[in-house]
């Protein structure tokens, strides 16, 4: 009976051990970035960038000379992911939020519809759980699946235009401020300017200063 039980106590060990190890639905950068911001927390004070990996690859506070700015992106995150570790950001009621996400949702094959509807939700929970935070929504940047380095979004670039003409009025109607920050990353056929990226879809130092003039004004409000 004691080696039974034993038995039992070692087999439940290694099933914890196992669903510890396990990258989870979002991976396990995304993990381990969520339990650090959870950690982090944020005060009414904070300007919170939230997003994926956009908002991930900059270092936000040093782009603004601004220590009060939480960088709160996550490589590879979607809109539900985002979601799903709002609490750690909007239960300190930030000063300001700057929202930018949806692109990995296209690369889910999700329609534009589809997408702007999950950011309105998004949307309104945050303006719900902290209402005297000010929102900012950012328009959704192109990209250049031309480079052929992300094969889920090829040929999906109208996806952005769609998903943005369709979010404006969502944004709007919630109390949000809409930032349009589109139309300065685009060429004139309509993909990621090729100056400000070496992969077709994240920026490089030239985009992010040209994203601060942009948001320059919002942060300073």
């Amino acid at each position: 009976m004691r080696r039974l039980i034993a038995l039992f106590t070692l087999l439940a060990a290694v099933m914890m051990d196992a669903e510890a190890a396990s990258p989870g639905k979002f991976g396990e950068l995304y993990y381990q970035r969520a339990s650090l911001f959870d950690k982090l927390g944020v005060d009414s004070t904070s300007i919170v960038f939230l997003g994926n990996s956009l908002t991930h690859g900059c270092e936000w506070h040093e782009l603004f000379d601004m220590p009060q700015i939480k960088n709160r992106g996550i490589n590879g995150d979607i809109i539900e992911g985002i979601r799903l570790r709002l609490p750690a950001v909007t239960e300190g009621h930030p000063a300001k939020i700057f929202l930018l996400c949806g692109v990995n949702d296209i690369s889910h094959d999700l329609s534009a519809d589809s997408i702007a509807t999950a950011l309105g939700e998004l949307i309104s929970e945050i303006r719900t759980a902290t209402p005297t935070t000010r929102l900012y929504v950012e328009s959704l940047l192109p990209f250049d699946s031309r480079v052929d380095r992300y094969k889920a979004i090829a040929g999906k670039e109208y996806v952005v235009r769609q998903v943005n003409a369709l979010l404006q009025p969502i944004a709007e109607q919630a109390g949000a401020t809409w930032i349009n920050v589109y139309p300065a990353f685009a060429d004139d056929e309509g993909y990621l300017r090729s100056d400000l990226s070496n992969d077709g879809l994240h920026l490089l130092g030239p985009g992010y200063l040209i994203w601060r003039d942009l948001l320059l004004p919002y942060v300073k409000e």
